[in-house]
């Protein structure tokens, strides 16, 4: 294996114990700063930053927003690029890495992972962004690195770098957003808002957003507090040659994540730049002890006179232990120790796939740097930074890599992947959680028990687990309006109502949508019924359930049977004079259009379909409360179903037909009406039906079925 090119021997070298306690402690007293969106200093560009320093702001939800509408992904080809001249990204590193993303891409549209709570987000198009990955594989580029023009803040030892005569590697930002322009353009490689590539660099070489140094913004740090709050662990960052706030065709957007995974068992480097890199995972959280900082247990008097007569072996030994016993990286996939190459370092992969992780997380929801972020420019992943939980598996670190193996995602193999920001948890009362690992949508409702036909029944949609039931959508491409979760029962004898869960304020305020979560009915006939629960989340997704209800009463009425081609048969008499029943008429309606815009203008245009001859009428009902908020009149509707709530008539029209079959009607609403009913968003109403064959019964058959209209 080629090593990196010699660098100079770094102004302050750390032990492991001693990175290992400074880092802790510049951790401790950190405080959350701006982590999302940073400009560098120079002024040419801006990067979506992920810092060392940094603590979840998930305290201030109200503030993360996208006011503008701007792009979020709907679908990314994702790319792998190893910029490696000097093949010191190991090949078990790089297998890690290419298995994850290929793995990411395959889960696509899975619900049990962080990228699937990114979907809640969307943008002027309307539409969610969506975790719909595909992995368009990875690439090893071997273009020479360009002359330095930054410092890195503590390079390798020069003695871990054989290459004479060379200089150390530090790229900025710049050189970085050069050479990845020129490998897509030799190499042909698309460009735009459906593209995506993570570029990576290996261990030794640094990345820096200005000139580097002791107090530059790097990869890397030096053993300052301020050296460390200036570091970060990746970043992205889009070409945008248009200027466009949506991107173009020419649009690059690409993440970078330099080695910051530290060196902990890779016996190849010298000891002291086997680093630690836990920093850039989980801030030294533990997840098992609810998420207190890891930290070694303190001496008592007997034990540091114990140590203090230990010799150099010893204590080594009894440092590397206090190591382990603090912060520590969690390395699910660390192979057992050695692997073939005689080291243990195989895990160390699994520090750059969180960072992955969050790159990706950014990009999806902003990524032009324009969407997504709070008012201190925090995007996503920042929101609920070191937020790993629930999570398995063993905290203590292994003494030849010393790293735990805790996991948190199952995504083809197991990944310990920071927490996603779920904003719909947090704008209605419940469930309230603001960082998760994946999403549910599972419908549930009780079915009750036997009834008789007449009496009223209760369904409880309430029951639902649904993550994503609060969003932000942008009606028309206007501006940005609340969106909540929706419910549509099915209740198995032809009607249905949908409407929103009882909370939602669209809901509480009665004129824009009903409360559909939980919803009364009654069965007119005996049977059993399938009532079907359909809920779809503000994400798009979509999930059902049904249960039978058994309902006692006389059945429904047979259709009627084929008409008679004797006078008789049409006089309702047999030859012989005996008078014999003739059957109601069957009747059925549905509404075609559920647009209020439409149905004001047109009318309601309504299905229907009759087995004979009729006569009768449509009306249109609303409720009477509802008419009262929209200052409607009208006359009060009589003989509706037990248990409904008073309704007001609004519109009607005749129904005469000369035969059995079906056709449609466009019932109008008077232009006094329509000016009412322009006030609401979403509008629910009742139709019902009214037909008879007067030459053969007077009785009546009825159809009632709601409907709602919306914007």
């Amino acid at each position: 294996m080629t090593n990196l090119p010699s660098l100079p021997i770094a102004s302050s070298r750390r032990s492991t114990f001693a990175a290992a306690f400074l880092v802790a402690l510049a951790a401790l007293l950190a405080l959350a700063t701006g982590a999302g969106a940073q400009v560098v200093p120079d002024g040419s560009t801006t990067v979506g930053l992920s810092p060392r320093v940094g603590a979840p702001v998930v305290t201030e939800p109200k503030t993360y927003a996208n006011p503008e509408g701007n792009p979020v992904l709907h679908r990314e080809g994702t790319y792998a690029i190893y910029w490696d001249p000097t093949d010191h990204f190991h090949n078990d590193w790089q297998d890690l890495i290419d298995n994850y993303l290929a793995n990411v891409g395959a889960a696509s549209g899975a619900l049990n992972t962080i990228f699937s709570v990114d979907a809640q987000y969307t943008d002027k198009t309307n539409v969610p962004a969506s975790f719909n990955d595909v992995f368009h594989g990875a690439y090893t580029d071997t273009t020479p690195y360009p002359t330095s023009e930054c410092t890195d803040p503590d390079p390798f030892e020069k003695e871990d770098l054989i290459g004479s005569g060379e200089t150390q590697v530090c790229l900025t930002s710049a050189q970085i957003a050069s050479q990845l322009e020129s490998f897509l353009s030799s190499h042909g490689l698309p460009r735009g808002m459906t593209s995506v590539y993570y570029l990576m660099t290996p261990p030794g070489v640094a990345v820096c957003l200005d000139k580097g140094g002791p107090k530059g913004r790097c990869s890397d740090y030096t053993g300052t507090k301020e050296s460390y709050d200036n570091s970060f662990c990746s970043y992205h960052a889009a070409i945008n040659p248009g200027g466009l706030a949506t991107g173009d065709a020419n649009t690059i957007l690409y993440g970078v994540v330099p080695w910051t995974a530290g060196g902990y068992g890779d016996f190849h480097l010298l000891s002291a730049d086997r680093r630690p890199g836990w920093e850039c995972q989980d801030g030294g959280y533990d997840p098992t002890k609810k998420e207190e900082l890891e930290k070694a247990k303190e001496k008592n008097k007997e034990e540091i006179k114990k140590f203090e007569e230990m010799d150099a072996e010893e204590k080594a030994k009894a440092e590397a232990l206090v190591t382990a016993e603090g912060p520590h990286a969690q390395e699910p996939n660390q192979q057992k120790c050695p692997t073939e190459d005689g080291s243990c370092d195989y895990g160390l992969a699994d520090l750059i796939i969180n960072q992955l992780s969050l790159v990706q997380q950014d990009i999806v929801t902003d990524p032009l740097l324009n969407a997504w972020q709070d008012k201190d420019h925090s995007e996503n992943t920042d929101e609920c930074r070191f937020f790993f939980a629930p999570a398995e598996g063993s905290s203590a670190a292994a003494e030849e890599s010393l790293a735990g193996s805790v996991s948190n995602q199952s995504i083809g193999g197991s990944y310990y992947l920071n927490d996603a920001f779920n904003l719909a948890g947090l704008r209605l009362p419940f469930p309230g959680v603001g960082c998760l690992e994946g999403i549910s949508l599972e419908p549930r409702f009780t079915a009750p028990n036997t009834v008789n036909a007449g009496e009223t029944v209760g369904f409880d949609g309430m029951q639902s687990d649904i993550t994503l039931d609060a969003g932000i959508h942008y009606p028309g491409a206007g501006a940005p309006a609340a969106n909540y979760a929706t419910y549509t029962w099915n209740f198995g004898d032809g009607t249905s109502v949908k409407g929103y869960a009882p909370g939602a304020p669209v809901c509480e305020a009665n004129w824009l949508s009903p409360c559909a979560a939980s919803a009364f009915h009654a069965y007119t006939y005996g049977g059993t019924y399938t009532v079907t629960l359909t809920v779809d989340d503000v994400a798009g997704d979509q999930a059902t359930v049904s249960h039978q209800v058994t309902v006692v009463g006389p059945p429904p009425p047979a259709p009627a049977p084929a008409p008679a081609t004797t006078p008789a048969a049409a006089t309702g008499s047999t030859p012989g004079g005996t008078a014999t029943p003739t059957p109601d008429p069957v009747a059925a309606e549905a509404v075609l259009s559920h647009s209020l815009k439409t149905a004001l203008h047109r009318g309601l245009t309504v299905r229907y379909t009759v087995n004979e001859q009729v006569a009768g009428r449509f009306e249109v009902l609303i409720s009477a409360s509802l008419a009262r908020t929209l200052h409607l009149g009208g006359a009060p509707a009589t003989g509706l179903p037990a248990g409904t709530s008073p309704q007001v008539l609004i519109a009607r029209d005749v129904l005469v037909t000369t035969k059995a079959g079906g056709s449609t009607i466009q019932i109008k609403f008077s232009k006094s009406v329509a000016a009412r009913l322009r006030r609401a968003h979403n509008l629910p109403l009742l139709l019902r039906m009214f037909v008879r064959d007067a030459a053969k019964s007077p009785a009546t058959t009825t159809v009632l079925s709601a409907v709602t209209l919306f914007n």
